[in-house]
C-alpha cells in the first residue's frame, strides 16, 4: 500500500506545479477511496502492508501486521497537499483522527521507541524500536512524525486566519503583525481559547468539527456570548478588528459514539469526539511480553502468542446501538466504562481510555458485538474457526504470501519471466520461467511443505524444487473448481540435509511452454494438522 501513497503525493505535486486539474482529481479520488473505504477507526490502513478487499476486513481482525505507520505518515502528507488546493472540512477531520489515534499512539512515551505495525486484532499488542537495535522505515518517518504536530494547527487563506486543530500553540504571522496563542486541554477539556498578543486586522475562521455534539456553537469573545453560526464548509466566521488581549473561546461538545468495521462486520470501535478509546486486557495472566523489538529481520512484528478471538470480550446488547451504555468515569482525564453486559465476566469492569495513552499492553480497539440470543453460537463458531487457525500457526515454521512485496523481500525473492496479481482477495505469483524464495528453519524442524493453489487453474505443468532437488512434479487439472486448495508435500532427509545454516532454497520451475503456479501461499511446517 505504501508504494502507492507516495505516488499519489506526486500526483498532487504535479497538479500544483502544472496547474493540472486531472492530476488533482486523481489524487483526490485516491484519498477518498483510502479514507472512506479502506481505513479503520484510528485512520490507518492495510494489513501486511497491502490493501485488502474493501468488502472484507477480516484480515484486519485476524492478522497481527495491522496498519503501518508509514502509510499514515504519507496519507497526512497527501492530506496537507489536498487541503492547500481545497480547504475541505473532511481533510481536517481525517487529519485530526489519524494524528491523535495513529501517529500519537505510535511512540512509546517512556523510551521514544517507534511502532511499525499497529495490530487491530483484539488482545494483541505493539512492539517499539530500540535506539541501537532497530532502524525501519517507520523509525525514519516516525522521527519526523513527532516533530510535525504544529504543521496543521493553523492555516490562512488571504487575510483569513483558520484554526484547524485544537492544540496548544503560539502563532507568529509577521506579514500581518499578528501574534496569537491557542490555549487548550483538548481532548481532556471540551474547549479551546485564542488569546491575541497583538492588534490584528484579520478575519478569524474556527473549525466546527463533524463530531461536535451540538449544532449551535458556543462562542465567547472577551468572556461574553457571541451569536455565531456554522457555514456550509464547517467553519465559524468571526469578523472583528482584534485588539491585544482579546480572547475567543469555543466550546467543543463531545459525545461517545460507535463506528462499525467498514465492511459491516459486528466489530465496533468506540470514540469520544475524535478520540478512539481502547482497553488494556490480560488474557494470559502472569505472562511476560517483550514490548521492545530486537535487531532481527522480523523484529518489527509483535510475534507473541495470539489470543483466541473467542476470548475477546463481547459487548452484549439487544441492538448495536449501545453507545449509551458507555459512561465517563468521574475524575481527571478521559476514562470510561461499559455499564452493560460483557461476554467475558472477568472483564465486566474494563476501563476505556484513549488509545494514544495505552502502551506496553495487550489491548482491544475493535469490540465484537452480539445480542444475548446469538452470543453462545457466535462464541462457539469463533472458537472452532480460531482453533484451526491457531493450530496451523503453531505448526508453521515459516510462511510466505507470494505476490506481496514485504513477505517476498523478507524471503529473498528471485525470478525470471514472472508475474503477480490478486484473485478473490488473495495475492498470487506465477512464472513462464521460474521464481523462488529462501525459507528459514533455524531449529531443523521442517517436515512438510504446504502450497496453496487456486483449484480452477488447469493445463499448467511445473516442478517444485528445494535445495536443488525436485520434490514434486505438478500438473494442474482444474478439478477442484473455484476455491483455494492446499497440498502438502513431505520433505525427505536428503532434501533437508542439503539446506545451509537453517535455510532452504525453494523454486517453482515452469515446464516447456507452460506456467509455474499460480502459487497463493507457502508454509514450511513441523507436522500436519489433524484432519
Amino acid at each position: 500500500a505504501n508504494t502507492q501513497i507516495p505516488k499519489v503525493v506526486g500526483f498532487e505535486r504535479i497538479a500544483q506545479q502544472a496547474n493540472d486539474a486531472d492530476w488533482h482529481r486523481a489524487a483526490r479520488f485516491f484519498w477518498e477511496t483510502v479514507v472512506d473505504e479502506r481505513s479503520v477507526a484510528i485512520g490507518g490502513n492495510s494489513v501486511r502492508e497491502h490493501f485488502h478487499d474493501k468488502h472484507d476486513f477480516t484480515p484486519m481482525i485476524q492478522e497481527v501486521e495491522g496498519p503501518e505507520t508509514c502509510n499514515t505518515y504519507n496519507m497526512l502528507k497527501l492530506t496537507r497537499l489536498l487541503y492547500a488546493a481545497e480547504a475541505r472540512p473532511e481533510y481536517v477531520d481525517y487529519y485530526e483522527r489519524a494524528l491523535y489515534n495513529h501517529i500519537l499512539a505510535s511512540q512509546d512515551p517512556a523510551t521514544g521507541g517507534l511502532v511499525y505495525f499497529t495490530p487491530m486484532r483484539p488482545q494483541h499488542y505493539r512492539v517499539y524500536s530500540q535506539v541501537h537495535d532497530a532502524m525501519w522505515c517507520c523509525v525514519g518517518s516516525g522521527i519526523e512524525n513527532h516533530v510535525k504536530y504544529g504543521a496543521f494547527i493553523f492555516a490562512h487563506e488571504g487575510d483569513d486566519l483558520i484554526v484547524n486543530l485544537f492544540i496548544s500553540a503560539r502563532l507568529e504571522w509577521p506579514e500581518k503583525g499578528l501574534v496569537v496563542r491557542q490555549e487548550t486541554r483538548f481532548p481532556d477539556g471540551p474547549g479551546t481559547q485564542l488569546v491575541f498578543e497583538t492588534d490584528a486586522g484579520i478575519d478569524l475562521r474556527l473549525r466546527w468539527p463533524s463530531w461536535a455534539a451540538d449544532d449551535a456553537p458556543n462562542v465567547r469573545i472577551n468572556g461574553k456570548a457571541h451569536a455565531a453560526t456554522v457555514s456550509a464548509d464547517g467553519t465559524i466566521y468571526l469578523q472583528r478588528q482584534w485588539k491585544k488581549g482579546d480572547t475567543v473561546s469555543l466550546r467543543l461538545p463531545m459525545t461517545t459514539r460507535l463506528e462499525q468495521m467498514p465492511d459491516g462486520q459486528d466489530y465496533y470501535a468506540i470514540l469520544y469526539g475524535p478520540v478512539v478509546l481502547a482497553a488494556a486486557t490480560r488474557p494470559f495472566p502472569g505472562e511476560s511480553l517483550d514490548f521492545y523489538a530486537d535487531d532481527s529481520r522480523m523484529g518489527h512484528i509483535a510475534s507473541g502468542e495470539m489470543c483466541p478471538l473467542e476470548r475477546t470480550p463481547v459487548f452484549v446488547s439487544d441492538s448495536p446501538d449501545f453507545a449509551d451504555r458507555i459512561e465517563r468515569i468521574d475524575g481527571e482525564g478521559l476514562r470510561f466504562r461499559f455499564t452493560g453486559r460483557v461476554g467475558e465476566p472477568e472483564l465486566a469492569a474494563t476501563e476505556l481510555i484513549p488509545f494514544f495513552r495505552l502502551h506496553r499492553a495487550r489491548y482491544v480497539v475493535y469490540w465484537p458485538f452480539s445480542t444475548p440470543e446469538k452470543l453462545a453460537a457466535r462464541q462457539s463458531t469463533a472458537a472452532a474457526e480460531e482453533a484451526v487457525r491457531l493450530e496451523l500457526e503453531r505448526l508453521t515454521i515459516d510462511k510466505i504470501a507470494p505476490g506481496e512485496q514485504q513477505p517476498e523481500a523478507e524471503h529473498d525473492f528471485e525470478g525470471v519471466d514472472t508475474e503477480a496479481g490478486v484473485n478473490f482477495g488473495r495475492h498470487w505469483r506465477h512464472a513462464a520461467g521460474w521464481f523462488g524464495y529462501t525459507l528459514r528453519d533455524p531449529d531443523g524442524e521442517a517436515r512438510y511443505l504446504r502450497i496453496d493453489y487456486w483449484g480452477a487453474d488447469a493445463g499448467r505443468t511445473f516442478t517444485i524444487e528445494m535445495n536443488g532437488m525436485v520434490i514434486a512434479e505438478v500438473t494442474s487439472t482444474g478439478e477442484h473448481g473455484a476455491e483455494f486448495v492446499s497440498v502438502d508435500y513431505p520433505l525427505d532427509e536428503a532434501v533437508l540435509a542439503a539446506g545451509e545454516q537453517g535455510k532452504h532454497r525453494l523454486r517453482f520451475v515452469a515446464g516447456e511452454g507452460s506456467i509455474a503456479g499460480g502459487i497463493y501461499g507457502v508454509r514450511l511446517m513441523r507436522e500436519l494438522p489433524d484432519k
